[in-house]
């Protein structure tokens, strides 16, 4: 039980700028580990948005400006920081000639053209799609977005190499198998909790194929994974169930 609440504090102050302490005796592979708790960490990010959006809406704030508001209030939460892989992967992968020079882009902090349209595309798609969910689903459909949008990454991490030998992926670790099945297992059970079956089913399999196309581009521009391609991933993911939530609730 020890190891669970140290995974999970580590989760939360990884993914959010919430005040967490460092568990004492943490292990250099700890955070691979605490990898599992990520989709528990997603669904109250996801919550936090929900009720935020959803208390807008019911003081009269209008539904774009109420979806707007709130997943501002979100990146504020998390720090932009899957936002910020985003952009980094369309900076790079748009703007490099070649391997070395992609990774270079990416790690540098400036946005570039090609990461302002992704964040721009990205978050407008956001915007509306939640808008467009009804007050009866918004927040269960944020909960399961963002706890499948993170429930894909350890499986990512295992399943690429690294790009560059140092960064953040490779410092974190790699998570294992055993961690990337509770992880999904965890992902699948706050989505059928918060879902119909079937939107469930269809959500999980969007986050996955999301989570695919980002991997088969990185393996083809830069060879492997890095922080900046997981980041990227959960927000394609995120970003694509929140479309196809809005499409068939709303």
């Amino acid at each position: 039980m020890n190891q669970w609440l140290d995974d999970l504090r580590i989760a939360v102050s990884f993914l959010t700028r919430l005040p967490m302490p460092h568990p004492d005796g943490a292990r250099p592979d700890s955070f691979a580990r605490a990898q599992r708790m990520f989709p528990l960490v997603g669904a109250f990010i996801g919550a936090a948005i929900g009720l935020a959006c959803l208390f807008l809406r019911v003081i009269g704030v209008p539904d774009l400006a109420a979806a707007a508001l709130a997943l501002g209030g979100g990146a504020l939460l998390t720090g932009a920081l899957h936002e910020d892989g985003l952009a980094d992967v369309a900076d790079g992968f748009g703007g490099g000639r070649d391997t070395a020079a992609k990774l270079e882009i990416m790690r540098d902090s400036r946005l570039g053209t090609y990461g302002a349209l992704a964040l721009l595309v990205s978050f407008a798609a956001k915007i509306a799609a939640v808008a467009a969910i009804p007050d009866s689903a918004v927040v269960q459909s944020l909960i399961a977005a963002h706890a499948l949008g993170r429930g894909v990454l350890p499986w990512m991490s295992i399943s690429l190499p690294y790009a560059r030998k140092d960064g953040l992926a490779a410092n974190a670790g790699r998570a294992d198998g055993a961690v990337a099945a509770v992880a999904a297992g965890i992902a699948l059970a706050i989505a059928f909790l918060s879902l119909r079956f079937s939107d469930a089913l269809l959500a999980a399999i969007v986050a996955g194929a999301g989570a695919c196309i980002v991997a088969l581009l990185a393996k083809r521009h830069i060879g492997g994974q890095t922080g900046d391609v997981l980041g990227g991933a959960e927000q394609v993911a995120e970003t694509a169930i929140l479309v196809l939530l809005a499409a068939r609730l709303g």
